[in-house]
């Protein structure tokens, strides 16, 4: 390892790949996590070819490949079961040379978490203080301060980093939707579908399939903020009895007790820069979106192949290639934030002219011209964010 030190503050999906990333390159790192269990919350998640380009760049994708589903078949239907788009991720696959895949979001922590060695976590501890100074930075948990080079601010999308960075900064705010989800406890006989969304009038149903059987479900809805059920699993199996098969069947295969339910926020307003003096920000830490590309915990995994490939010039041998962190930064922000501003904004898109749509004649509109959008089109339009070419990263020998 090199003398440059790191930081990492949060231990989730961005954090720990970012902590992957820069021990590849020389860093010595250290990831700091409030949860006193380092399992990332949440259900199932689908990663799209820029998310598997990331975690191939850092050498885990093959890991993550073995525990998921491949996302050939399904699509878009409406709550009767018509079609409206058929999936082709065969196609897509072609185009990419890269799948999309479906797996267990704990899945995909264990297999980042195994590639950090358990004596660079610090786990149930708190960053209380953050400072950049002109030669280090410091960060403070617990009564403990370290000095390092870099801090990569990955705490979420309530970051505490970032408030205190920007603090006129607004922060995250209600985008009108909440979403409940599980896994279901038992293998779901018949199947067929990979990956699919049913639209509804301010509702949407989804799900993703895993090789066990199992699948990952979810339920979009428009709801005032704060909106909670007093029980969250019958309210929707209420609320979707007469939706088209297998969505009874997915919630009829649900425990209560694994129901999740959290409102969605975004960060409209972006921040100024996704790096400041020795401090850079990744993840939703730096642009929370929602989710209806399924493309949040792809652009974490952008954000961290793109900040340890920036980064690994100020470890270069040569004095020709070697630049300072704060160039690395810079470079890091302009190659970040055009992207995420635009991701963010087509997901904001996608989710008023999708889930979020309640208008009937609007719904109708829409519905018609999604079954007149020819196959080619659709793909093309998750190529306009999938197709992400992930940057080169030469480990050091010591990582290697």
């Amino acid at each position: 390892m090199s003398n440059n030190t790191a930081v990492v503050v949060g231990g989730g999906i961005g954090g720990l790949a970012a902590a992957i990333g820069l021990r590849l390159v020389g860093w010595n790192v250290t990831v700091v996590e409030r949860a006193a269990v380092l399992d990332d919350a949440g259900a199932g998640i689908s990663l799209h070819a820029n998310g598997m380009r990331a975690l191939a760049t850092l050498n885990v994708a093959e890991a993550v490949e073995a525990t998921s589903r491949r996302q050939y078949t399904g699509g878009t239907r409406t709550p009767d079961g018509r079609r409206l788009a058929m999936m082709d991720g065969a196609a897509l696959e072609r185009e990419l040379g890269t799948p999309i895949v479906g797996i267990p979001r704990a899945d995909l922590h264990r297999i980042l978490r195994a590639a950090v060695p358990p004596e660079h976590l610090v786990i149930g501890s708190e960053v209380t203080e953050v400072t950049d100074g002109k030669d280090k930075a410091r960060v403070t948990y617990d009564g403990t301060t370290l000095e390092a080079d870099l801090v990569v601010a990955a705490d979420g999308i309530n970051s505490k980093v970032r408030r205190r960075l920007f603090p006129s900064h607004p922060g995250p705010v209600y985008a009108g939707s909440t979403v409940l989800r599980a896994i279901t406890d038992r293998p779901i006989e018949g199947l067929a579908d990979d990956f699919a969304l049913t639209w509804g009038h301010g509702a949407e149903f989804g799900h993703i399939g895993f090789p066990d059987g199992r699948a990952e479900w979810h339920a979009t809805l428009n709801a005032p903020a704060g909106l909670r059920y007093r029980d969250p699993l019958d309210e929707m199996r209420r609320r979707f009895a007469r939706w088209h098969d297998p969505i009874p069947a997915l919630l009829a295969a649900t425990r209560p007790e694994d129901v999740l339910h959290h409102d969605v926020n975004e960060l409209v307003t972006p921040i100024p820069s996704f790096a400041v003096g020795r401090i850079a920000l990744l993840g939703d830490a730096a642009h929370a979106m929602t989710p209806h590309l399924g493309q949040g915990a792809c652009q974490a995994l952008e954000d961290a192949v793109t900040l340890t490939a920036a980064l690994a010039a100020t470890t270069a041998s040569s004095s020709a290639t070697k630049t300072t962190i704060a160039t690395a930064l810079t470079r890091y922000d302009a190659a970040r934030r055009p992207r995420t501003l635009t991701v963010a904004r087509d997901a904001r898109r996608a989710g008023r002219m999708g889930q979020q749509l309640t208008n009937p004649i609007a719904v109708g509109l829409r519905n018609a011209a999604i079954r007149l959008t020819p196959p080619g089109a659709m793909v093309r339009t998750v190529l306009k964010h999938a197709d992400w070419t992930a940057p080169r990263i030469t480990p050091t020998p010591s990582a290697a």
